[in-house]
């Protein structure tokens, strides 16, 4: 009997030839920077406002002190220059490096609010003590103390970040230097730049994860404080009469709001033309100053108000935006001081320009004349900035692993 014929050997089993996924690129760097190009674009068109705007409002008074229309934009100009600058080398230096620094930043700044109160040392302008000079040179102390108060809860906040319940080991501190700050600008005395610094002080804590009940007794008791320093001097119980009143007396102590009321109604919605204004002919006081946007008004109309607001808006936004995007605490924590810090500037002159709130005399960040306020502001904006670099230069480098595996 014969065998059975062999069957051919079975081949073993192959597996289908797969079709390779296309790799997937790791997004460029300005592809991945998320906001940081738009919150950028928006510093740069409002320093561009800012000048434009300086121009216009300061040609009269240039003249008549200087002798030529363009000597205060030229101050200007070098101001935003120095300004570009700090705000180049902030974006590019790594932002960890300012919590290094924030005792020394802290301590300066306490030291210089300190010494520019000293007769015959600080300055006196319009009845404030608030400036340090050294020749041609201005510096105001409180614009450093800002930075200070940002980086100084910004820091204890993410160093404690276990203890954050504990007031004594979180809050006591924070309080105690942010006090202790605002008790200096304010003898100057400059209640509107400690209103900043309280509300930029809050914001942080908030953020920070404070318990509700310790920031609802600090609300009270700081807003009670806020209300009895308003009404202190002569000069603010004048400023809140006036506010109260629409103005007031419009040949003394409402003057300034009834002439920026003027300039604001004159411009319409399109305004009376760029450098056609009439209020900076000496009939609106500080008008490349604190008064600015009454010329924007009146110049640009509604649409350049409008426009402004905008800017400012899309500032705090995106800033809050890389805030929320940022790698770390300490990061987040800074970017919502510094857009609390801008917003709640802007929104104080603005609401004093328009009549919402009691006349200030603090500057519109990026737009008013100023190089201490400018400088300082720059600064602040170039670390959220290089906040937002690291947060996407930290995603991008999460994602290569996994675009390595794919592959």
């Amino acid at each position: 009997m014969s065998r059975p014929a062999a069957s051919p050997a079975r081949r073993p089993a192959t597996r289908p030839a797969t079709r390779r996924a296309p790799e997937r690129s790791t997004p460029a760097a300005g592809g991945a920077l998320g906001p940081v190009p738009f919150f950028v674009a928006v510093v740069v068109v409002l320093n561009l406002i800012g000048l434009v705007m300086v121009l216009s409002a300061s040609s009269v008074v240039s003249i008549e002190v200087y002798g030529s229309a363009w000597r205060v934009f030229e101050r200007q100009l070098m101001w935003t220059a120095v300004g570009g600058l700090a705000f180049v080398v902030a974006s590019r230096l790594d932002y960890h490096l300012w919590q290094r620094w924030t005792v020394w930043i802290t301590g300066l700044a306490a030291l210089l609010c300190t010494v520019v109160l000293v007769p015959g040392i600080g300055l006196v302008a319009g009845g404030s003590r608030r400036w340090l000079g050294v020749g041609w040179f201005g510096f105001q102390p409180s614009e450093l103390a800002k930075l200070a108060v940002v980086l100084f809860a910004a820091d204890l906040l993410d160093r404690r970040a276990d203890a954050v319940g504990d007031w004594r080991s979180v809050l006591k501190p924070v309080l105690l230097v942010a006090l202790s700050l605002c008790g200096l600008v304010y003898i100057e005395p400059d209640l509107d730049t400690t209103v900043v610094l309280v509300l930029v002080t809050a914001s942080v804590l908030v953020v920070g994860g404070v318990r509700l009940r310790h920031l609802g007794v600090l609300a009270m008791v700081g807003t009670a404080a806020l209300a009895a320093a308003a009404v202190a001097e002569p000069y603010r119980r004048a400023r809140v009469l006036t506010f109260l009143q629409a103005g007031g007396d419009a040949s003394n102590t409402g003057y300034q709001i009834v002439q920026s009321f003027i300039a604001l109604g004159s411009g319409g919605v399109t305004g009376v033309g760029l450098g056609a204004g009439r209020a900076k002919w000496h009939f609106l006081p500080n008008a490349h100053t604190d008064f600015v946007f009454s010329i924007i008004g009146e110049e640009l109309g509604l649409i350049g108000c409008l426009l402004v607001l905008a800017l400012f808006v899309a500032f705090a936004g995106f800033a809050v935006t890389i805030a929320m995007r940022a790698s770390d605490r300490f990061g987040m924590l800074c970017a919502t001081g510094i857009a609390v810090w801008v917003a709640a500037q802007a929104a104080i002159n603005i609401g004093g320009v328009t009549g919402v709130l009691p006349v200030s005399g603090i500057p519109l960040p990026f737009v008013s004349f100023g190089g201490s306020s400018l400088v300082m502001t720059m600064l602040a904006a170039g670390i959220v900035v290089n906040i937002g670099r690291s947060a996407a230069g930290a995603a991008t480098a999460a994602t290569a692993p996994t675009a390595a595996r794919r592959r």
